[in-house]
């Protein structure tokens, strides 16, 4: 186990969790283990970490086990340089990482880069999940959609990467911009988003993860095929309408994909519904656990 840090930046009334950690083969893994009863994971994606849970977790951990790690490269997990931080890597030390924990019966809630990474544990071992809470995310190839490919491209090329990693710009600029209710995200909360990635070297995972959006596409088909896997699970898509990220458009891709599943539209809410509409959010994921 890792000598314990606290980062004198973070609030501890906001996020009043112990910080642990967890070897995989690309440094130390910091997560959030809260709670007893049965285990609810919680995946995040870019610029985001464990910090977005926050106020979920507390609610459910009154009566779940709520587990949510950083992704090396992102809120207090190590950030090595020469590490790859694909997206496929990510899911990989999230497979190491949930294996340790020898859990069943887990509820997975997943959303943007954390929807195929959290998904792709789902796929593997199909045995030890039981349900998906699937936020604004997607988990096919969009290399020939002009909207992701033109953003991948920029964000993820020369002039994004000198963005994103001299500017903090995903952490500064497009966390508000994914923001559909913008007076959610305070100065205090923006600061938790911009502080683990301060130094240009800390950024590199921020920069990664949008230059995948298409040259990940091969993971990603690959994934999709598997998609059967996930059929006989209970699924609750918990949609942000008024994301800039991913739209109705690519909600109606889940729901044709999986019809069985459930369906909650939360309006006026943008990328971040955990951060938008916590308390609804908690509440429509007890209901979803207790059916």
């Amino acid at each position: 186990m890792r000598e314990r840090r606290e980062p004198a930046w973070i609030d501890r009334k906001m996020y009043p969790f112990e910080p642990r950690y967890f070897k995989v083969p690309a440094g130390w893994m910091h997560y959030v283990d809260e709670g007893e009863g049965a285990p609810v994971v919680f995946v995040h994606g870019n610029p985001s970490w464990s910090f977005q849970f926050r106020d979920i977790i507390t609610r459910l951990s009154k009566r779940y086990r709520c587990i949510a790690p950083d992704h090396i490269g992102f809120g207090l997990s190590d950030k090595p340089p020469g590490w790859t931080y694909l997206p496929e890597d990510q899911a990989r030390n999230l497979e190491i990482f949930l294996e340790s924990l020898d859990l069943s019966g887990i509820t997975l809630v997943v959303g943007d880069w954390g929807g195929p990474i959290g998904l792709s544990y789902s796929i593997n071992h199909p045995e030890k999940v039981s349900g998906l809470v699937i936020t604004n995310t997607w988990m096919w190839p969009v290399g020939r959609d002009p909207y992701y490919a033109l953003f991948s491209s920029f964000v993820g090329g020369p002039v994004g990467r000198w963005l994103v990693m001299e500017h903090n710009f995903f952490a500064g600029t497009m966390l508000r911009l994914m923001f559909g209710d913008k007076s959610k995200l305070t100065p205090e909360v923006h600061r938790h988003y911009t502080k683990p990635l301060a130094r240009p070297s800390e950024r590199k995972g921020s920069w990664v993860f949008p230059r995948s959006i298409t040259a990940s596409s091969p993971w990603l088909k690959d994934l999709w095929g598997k998609r059967a896997a996930l059929l006989e699970k209970d699924i609750l898509f918990a949609w942000g309408m008024k994301d800039i990220a991913f739209r109705e458009k690519e909600l109606d891709v889940w729901r044709r994909a999986f019809p069985r599943a459930e369906t909650v539209r939360y309006e006026g809410t943008g990328h971040f519904v955990s951060e938008e509409r916590s308390g609804l959010f908690a509440r429509d994921i007890k209901g979803f656990i207790k059916g």
